[in-house]
């Protein structure tokens, strides 16, 4: 049942994306869940048991989201329900857009591939050169690759609605308390290792998707520079597409005027990047997404 209806959901997100005449009128459930995290962290981020209280948190908005999955389950004949509520809660459309627009951004000026990429990435952005641009775009599509598309259909095909929600939860709750900060170390502990445990498979996943999409089949490369990646997970789909690409991945960057000297992801590979290799990371994007597509149909099929 959940194949069959993944499907058509798929190909729905792939054709529409996030039309903005809808979430300009209603609130999109992802934002939905984000207050859900902000109210959280609001009302039990206090106190000397701050970790003790992210996890008591986390389990509740948890549950939540379980308790929703079931309900939805519950509508008579809401199928059709269902394909939007999945679609709804996938991200290939927009992300390729996303991604994509960086790429028209740089064509025009490095300030605007700033200005662009700003919009996806967490680091700082006010000095980067135009491979840096390009090399923050192509991070965040494989990354999200796998948190927004990916990891989405996995929990979707294991455990339905339910999954699905916990999962999107889940990655709501890391994106916004799972730092290592004053404020979020302690209490956030919780859901960004919730997502760490969510994302393993999945993370591995896309990484074998990206390769077999390019005809990839030596897992060595991957397998040795997934492991320098300061996340346990991201490092899979960003070592699939730095040698799918033949470019270089992760390396320095900077965030809130520090500096962070990470190691090269595919070190060998091309590091003076531009909007050419961004627009063959979204190629990549939609390769990845039609493998994924064909698996689906395939169970779907039996």
């Amino acid at each position: 049942m959940s194949a069959t209806l993944l499907l058509p959901a798929m190909l729905l997100d792939a054709a529409l994306g996030e039309p903005k005449w809808l979430w300009s009128r209603a609130p999109h459930p992802a934002v939905l869940m984000g207050r859900a995290v902000d109210w959280a962290d609001r009302q039990f981020n206090h106190g000397p048991a701050r970790r003790l209280n992210g996890v008591g948190a986390m389990a509740g908005l948890a549950l939540a989201a379980l308790a929703l999955g079931f309900a939805l389950h519950l509508i008579p004949d809401g199928g059709l329900i269902e394909i939007v509520v999945v679609a709804i809660l996938l991200a290939q459309r927009s992300l390729a857009d996303h991604v994509r627009a960086v790429a028209n951004a740089l064509r025009l000026s490095v300030g605007d591939g700033r200005a662009t990429v700003a919009m996806i990435v967490g680091r700082d952005t006010a000095r980067m050169t135009e491979a840096e641009v390009a090399r923050a775009a192509i991070e965040s599509a494989a990354e999200n690759l796998s948190d927004g598309v990916i990891a989405p259909i996995f929990w979707y095909l294991i455990l339905g609605l339910p999954g699905l929600l916990l999962y999107k939860i889940t990655n709501t709750a890391d994106s916004m308390i799972g730092h290592r900060t004053p404020r979020h170390e302690a209490f956030g502990w919780a859901a960004a290792r919730f997502d760490d445990v969510l994302n393993f498979v999945p993370a591995r996943i896309t990484a074998a998707l990206i390769a077999l999409a390019h005809g990839w089949y030596d897992s060595g490369p991957i397998l040795r520079d997934a492991p320098l990646h300061r996340s346990p997970n991201a490092g899979w789909p960003e070592a699939a597409m730095a040698v799918v690409l033949n470019i270089a991945l992760s390396g320095p960057r900077s965030y809130h005027g520090a500096r962070k000297d990470y190691p090269w992801v595919n070190a060998k590979g091309a590091r003076r990047i531009g909007a050419a290799e961004v627009d063959r990371a979204v190629g990549a994007l939609w390769r990845a997404w039609a493998l994924a597509l064909a698996i689906v149909a395939v169970i779907a099929l039996f």
